[in-house]
Order: C-alpha cells, then structure tokens, then sequence
C-alpha cells in the first residue's frame, strides 16, 4: 500500500480517531483483513464476517504488527487502554473509500491505466493472462485468486504501490448495481466484457438482469470498451458504450473499428489450444500471428482473445503480445489443472482435471465438451465428477436435468453426481437415456472418494468441476496429490 497517516486513513473514509497520540506521524504502508498477515506499520481492517468478526482479533493483529485498526466499534485492550483506531458506521464501505483514495493517488503520481474485468465466466484467467502480458511493460497490480468484490476489489488496491503502471480489477457482481459501484471505488480506463451466463441467476433474477448489469462496466470505462462480438447479448453493450469500442472473438473479424480475432483454430491431443491470432483481420494493417496457448479447452479462445485485445489497448505491440501468450497457461488454482497421477503402478497414469474453482452451466458445458474431445482425440475412457452449481435461482433443477442430458450426449463413459443439490443432474442423465453403470449418485465427498478409487482405471481422464463451496475441489486435489508425491 502507498504511504498514508493515520490522519489521511481518517479523513479519506470520513471517520474518527481513537486511541491515536499523533494521527500526523503513524504511518501505515500495509492493509489486511487478515491478523496472521499482519506487517510492521499496518492498518488491520476489522471486517465483520458470515463466521466471525474481525474485531475479535484486534490484539492478535496489533501484536502482529499492526498499528492502527479499521473498526465499527470501540474497543480496548486487556489493560483497558483503547486500541489506536480510525472508527466508521461500515468497514466494508469504508475499504472502498480508501481504495478510491489511493487510486486517486497513484494517478496524480503515475501514468496508471487501470482495466477492469467483468463477464459471468473467464473474469479469473483472462486477469490471469492479461496480467502476465502487462508485466513486461511496467509495474502491474492484479488480484489475488478471485479477489472481485467489494472487499476483493480494494485488497487488491492496497497492494499497489505508487508507481504502479498497470492496474487490473476483476469485477464481479451477485445483484444489479454491483459493478456500477465498483466502477466508482476505481475508475476504469479499460473496460472488458467477456460474456453472459446464468451465474448468480437466482439473485439478479435472469439473465437480462446479469446483462444489465454487466454493461454497467461498458458505460463507465472511461478511455476503451472491450466487448465480445460472439456473445449477442455483450455485442449489443456497444450501444451504452461511452468509450470506442474494440471488438474480439470469432465474429470481430467482420466488425468496424480495432479488432482481434482468431483464425485456424485446433486442439492438440492433450487440450491445449493453437491459433493464428489476428489483430485489424479487415483492414491493410492487418498482422497475425501463430499462439500455441498453454491453456486446456476451446473455452479458453474467448479470454485468450479477450487479454490479448486489452493489452493492446494498453498499449502492447502485436507480436509482444503473440509472444507472451505462446505457452501461458493458467496461475490461479482449479481452472482445469492437470495432473498425472499413476494408478495401480501402470504405465498408463489418469489425468486429473481439477476445474472445480466455480461452475454455471455455460462453464461446466464447456468443461464436458473439453472432457469429450480429450476422450476422442485420446482414444481414453473419461469420467465426470459433477457437484452442484448454486445462486441458479429458481430454474436450478431444471438447469441441473438439462446438464445431465448433456452428459449423455456427449458420450461421456462414466459420471459420478456428488450433493443432494446436484440429485436433479443425475436424474437428468437416466432421463436421457444413461443405463447401467454409466451415471452413478452419492450423497457425500468421502462416499466419492471411496466410489472412485475403486472405479478407476489406468488411463481415465477425470474431470472434477462444480461450485466452489461443494468441495470438490479438494477431492480434485486429494487425487492429484497421488501424482506429487
């Protein structure tokens, strides 16, 4: 975090002094909601929680190295002595006023350029991707995981330093107005939009909703609008678009103005993606250049596509870019990892693809596709271990049968349904015509476990994808730890 006093902490989030001898001379250059990351001259963010409340651990944090807290309440040491605080109605509120703050600095002091990422899937990989092509060209500031909320957004803003050249803000949004909001904590120059899907259904209430919400960031981007002209219903933000817009997918080629597009597009037998990436593919200008990506599944084309078009805006040479996507695979845990592991001392080891990080239908339809073309392309048996996929509202069991009949059309030899909440997924699969042993259900992780360690075989791809609260993430990795030690 850039320098500030605690006097500038104070008057940045409106709020009171406690327990401060000199508010001008405390100085604080680390931020964290967390007491066990605590450095020296840190401010400790009390944040109350679902499971607990930050301002339980005030001591722990000040013992730590913290020397000042964020906090929504009085409190005192053991001795009774008032612990040094800046006092607020919201802490999570006044994280967002802070972070404006410091962004507002950075400005003044560098030629920043902040880019801000929304879509109902891909937000991750593609800040993943977009991050890794900035670092090259200067300072770049990105979350860390999935850090993309109203408290992910200003962590990520507290590790930026003064000279930052790049900063990249993963946008998320679980109701209408979310990413309005977030566009005004930080402002961005750069504004991308991947695409539309049903996540977080439930509580936008359709999936119109999520799409109006979604191109809140096409209004407010104040330099660049990136939008996916595969997807109609982001194509269409080119209408609330405030910025010019710069197109990408398959379908840019044909659009007006700077696109990125690809062309000659293959999967090699392991998954990963090759493709000539074109930038200006209409216009005389035009350059293209061979990508063998480090990335699993077709799915991928949109963020690949999606970074390389953001970093060029931000001022990336073509063939930089080309050059840096070429081998790039994915930093952040669970977005279709691949492990060999051996199995039953053969030769021929399984494959785990631990994609369980989140899931929607788009995203878990594109995890069975890439599953299904690995099964062809390898001549392997692949097995599914489906959880459930929440915040789908009112249409989750019905999403769920449809995705079990999606199974069944693709061919997929063996799938194990894990969750009460994923029952209806199984029963859409013997709706479709599953027989046998082919779609199987169990109730609990440790029920999977047992269930697959006498299922496998040598040379099955298995693929673990559901919600991240279902767990099975961690099965993922329980398997993959078989292959690491």
């Amino acid at each position: 975090m850039i320098e500030l006093t605690a006097a500038e902490v104070a008057e940045a989030v409106a709020g009171r002094l406690r327990g401060v001898t000199d508010a001008h001379q405390l100085r604080l250059t680390h931020a964290d909601t967390d007491s066990r990351t605590m450095q020296a001259s840190a401010l400790f963010i009390a944040k109350p929680g679902e499971v607990t409340d930050g301002h339980r651990f005030i001591d722990d944090a000040l013992a730590a190295g913290a020397v000042l807290v964020l906090a929504e309440r009085e409190t005192d040491d053991p001795a009774g002595r008032p612990h040094p605080a800046v006092l607020v109605d919201d802490v999570v509120q006044a994280m967002g006023m802070l972070a404006h703050e410091i962004v507002r600095r950075i400005r003044r002091h560098s030629a920043t350029t902040v880019i801000g990422i929304t879509g109902s899937a891909g937000k991750t990989t593609t800040k993943d991707l977009l991050a890794a092509l900035l670092r090259p060209e200067g300072p770049t500031v990105a979350p860390q995981g999935s850090y993309n909320g109203e408290v992910g957004v200003p962590l990520t803003v507290f590790s930026a330093e003064l000279d930052t050249r790049y900063l990249v803000i993963e946008m998320g949004a679980d109701a209408p107005g979310n990413i309005r909001e977030l566009c005004t904590m930080v402002p961005p120059d750069i504004g991308v939009v991947l695409m539309v899907g049903t996540a977080h259904a439930g509580k936008f209430g359709g999936a119109d909703r999520i799409a109006q919400t979604k191109g809140e960031l096409a209004e407010l981007a104040g330099a660049h609008v990136i939008l996916n002209a595969d997807d109609a219903q982001v194509a269409a933000m080119a209408r609330r678009a405030s910025a010019p817009v710069t197109w990408f997918g398959s379908a840019a080629a044909d659009s007006d103005g700077l696109t990125v597009a690809a062309r000659e597009v293959t999967q090699r037998p392991d998954g990963r993606l090759e493709l000539t990436l074109v930038f200006n593919p209409a216009q005389a200008s035009s350059s293209e250049f061979r990508v063998a990506s480090g990335l699993i599944g077709s799915h991928h084309l949109t963020n690949l596509l999606a970074a390389a078009a953001a970093a060029y805006r931000a001022g990336v040479a073509a063939e930089d870019i080309a050059d840096r996507l070429s081998g790039l695979g994915p930093s952040s845990r669970w977005r279709m990892e691949s492990t060999q592991i051996p199995w039953e001392g053969q030769r021929n080891a399984v494959t785990i693809l631990n994609d369980a990080y989140n899931a929607n239908p788009e995203s878990m339809r594109e995890a069975l596709r890439t599953l299904a073309v690995l099964m062809r392309d390898n001549h392997r048996r692949g097995v599914a271990v489906l959880g459930p996929m929440y915040e789908l509202g009112e249409d989750s069991v019905w999403l769920h049968h449809q995705m079990g009949e999606t199974v069944v059309r693709l061919n997929i030899d063996l799938t194990l349904v894990v969750g009460e909440a994923a029952y209806a997924l199984y029963r859409g699969a013997v709706a479709e015509g599953s027989w046998g042993a082919e779609v199987h259900w169990v109730a609990t992780l440790e029920e999977a476990e047992r269930w697959l360690r006498t299922a496998l075989r040598p040379g099955d791809i298995v693929l673990f994808k559901s919600s991240n609260s279902a767990g099975l993430r961690l099965l993922g990795d329980k398997f993959a730890a078989d292959g690491r030690n």
